[in-house]
């Protein structure tokens, strides 16, 4: 999927230094994302960085893979904001708590293996979107906010931010060709810091987004009425909170599992994410789930262990209880420049070479897949709609592969000899396949490159052997595999169909 595949290579032996720089580099790529999307939906803005750092530690120590990067991710804070208008943040926190026992059961009755129904395509599409969203999300550092209304930067606060924008992208480009000793990233960062530093640069800083100093996350169980009318309340949140946190946690995994060539466990993912969920509803973080983009930022520089994570959480809490001061002195230029880097690594430039070799629906799917995630900036529902619609295209494909050979043997008997699936889809053309009126007095199906697949297929087998009886005809059908026959058993109550009995011939089910 990427000619980088072997650069992450997570079985080599750990490099400390590496985890050590990539946690540091990480911590401060998550540090202003976090608190902007707990602005964005109106929470306090220390329940970002509570999140940053327990999500970040559990998952990292408890995940399903080495390198994958947890924190306040805005997929999961944006399906909240509703809630936090309605009920207030204790709400929150509840719903927060719900999901995360919503996902452990995910991973216990090992329900993430349905990651794998994602096609190529819609994988396609859900990087490249996501890559624009990152961008895009850049571009708001560009802009000041005076007196409750927000305008572009202009004159020389635009070009002092492009400026060093543009320093931190060269950093990062440039580094590496002298020495990967150290993350280009971390750096960049530290570059552009002393810079603005030394020459008192006037540029906006991590602070002017908001205060990031206070205390350890304290305990706290959320001030909610224990009815039911409130777990109607919170239950739709938090279930779509879950399903959004896996849905973006176990694609992430996957696309770290292609880029690593590695093999995580979604399973496992799962419970850790539902386990640091639970514990942010009870220590006042605002959830969140595993982010592509600090994943990428910490495997680009080097990390290759569950270090680096631990190292990232760890540092967010150091600087929440003692190095605010400092960090709130952090250029946004130079964050803006690094995940600007992370969009441009992020999106799949490999698409572009190969779209004249996709199928025409595949690209299809990839683009809306992209726009959706782009426009409406709902990972999930852009992923649940590109599966949706590769399995009709899929389904349409296989409803038009049905066919049937005919001949009639000695005895006077016509054979039907079935190639392709019964199913929904193919039930229409199925039927047109025989000549009751014209057929012997004795006709047989042969599914032994055929089956049944649902229960439209057996109703179509009903209705036809109806229309048969009733021209004086008798249907049989022969060489039906073991699930066909049980749907068939199951069916019986309903329907009437003939089956052969051929004890020595056996058909694979899959």
């Amino acid at each position: 999927m990427r000619a980088k595949l072997n650069l992450f290579d997570l079985k080599q032996k750990v490099n400390y230094k590496n985890e050590i720089l990539a946690g540091f580099t990480v911590a401060m790529t998550m540090m202003p994302e976090s608190l902007s999307f707990a602005i964005l939906a109106g929470f306090p803005p220390l329940t970002g960085l509570y999140a940053a750092f327990i999500m970040g530690l559990v998952t990292a120590v408890l995940g399903g893979r080495p390198g994958l990067i947890s924190g306040g991710a805005g997929a999961t804070v944006i399906v909240l904001i509703a809630l936090m208008k309605t009920h207030g943040i204790e709400y929150v926190f509840a719903a927060v708590a719900l999901a995360g026992l919503f996902q452990i059961l995910v991973g216990v009755f090992k329900l993430g293996k349905f990651i794998r129904l994602v096609p190529q395509p819609v994988m396609y599409g859900f990087v490249n979107g996501l890559a624009v969203v990152i961008f895009m999300a850049q571009l708001e550092q560009f802009k000041i906010t005076s007196n409750g209304v927000t305008s572009w930067l202009s004159g020389t606060p635009l070009y002092i931010m492009a400026g060093l924008v543009a320093l931190t992208i060269a950093i990062v480009l440039i580094l590496p060709r002298f020495t990967k000793a150290v993350p280009p990233s971390l750096v960049a960062i530290i570059v552009v810091f002393l810079v603005v530093l030394g020459f008192n640069i006037d540029t906006k800083t991590v602070s002017d987004i908001a205060s990031v100093s206070g205390g350890f996350p304290p305990f706290h169980v959320p001030r909610i009425p224990l009815t039911l009318e409130t777990l109607n309340i919170i239950t739709p949140y938090a279930a779509i909170m879950a399903g959004v946190g896996l849905t973006e946690g176990l694609l992430t995994l996957n696309l770290v599992d292609e880029m690593t060539a590695t093999k995580g466990n979604g399973n496992r993912e799962s419970i850790a994410q539902g386990t640091a969920n639970i514990l942010n509803g009870f220590f006042t973080g605002m959830g969140g789930c595993p982010m592509i983009a600090q994943t990428l930022v910490n495997l680009a520089a080097g990390a290759r262990a569950r270090l680096s994570g631990i190292i990232a959480s760890l540092t967010i809490l150091l600087i929440i209880l003692f190095g605010a001061p400092v960090i709130g002195r952090l250029p946004m230029a130079a964050l803006t420049g690094v995940m600007i880097m992370v969009a441009i690594g992020t999106f799949e430039w490999a698409s572009f070479r190969i779209i004249n070799k996709m199928p025409r629906q595949d690209i299809f799917i990839g683009i809306l897949v992209a726009a959706i995630t782009i426009y409406l900036h709902n990972l999930a529902l852009a992923v649940l709609i590109g599966v949706i619609i590769a399995a009709l295209v899929f389904a349409w494909d296989n409803a038009k592969r049905i066919r049937a050979k005919k001949y009639v043997d000695e005895a006077g008997v016509k054979h039907y000899e079935l190639y392709g699936p019964l199913f929904f889809g193919s039930v229409t053309a199925f039927h047109e396949k025989f000549d009751v009126a014209g057929d012997p007095a004795e006709v047989i199906i042969d599914f032994k490159d055929s089956r049944v697949a649902d229960m439209s297929g057996i109703e179509a087998l009903h209705k036809l052997t109806e229309r048969y009886r009733n021209a004086g005809k008798r249907l049989q059908l022969r060489h039906l595999s073991e699930d066909c026959r049980l749907l068939l058993q199951n069916a019986a109550p309903v329907i009437e169909v003939n089956v052969l009995e051929d004890p020595h011939y056996r058909v694979a089910a899959e």
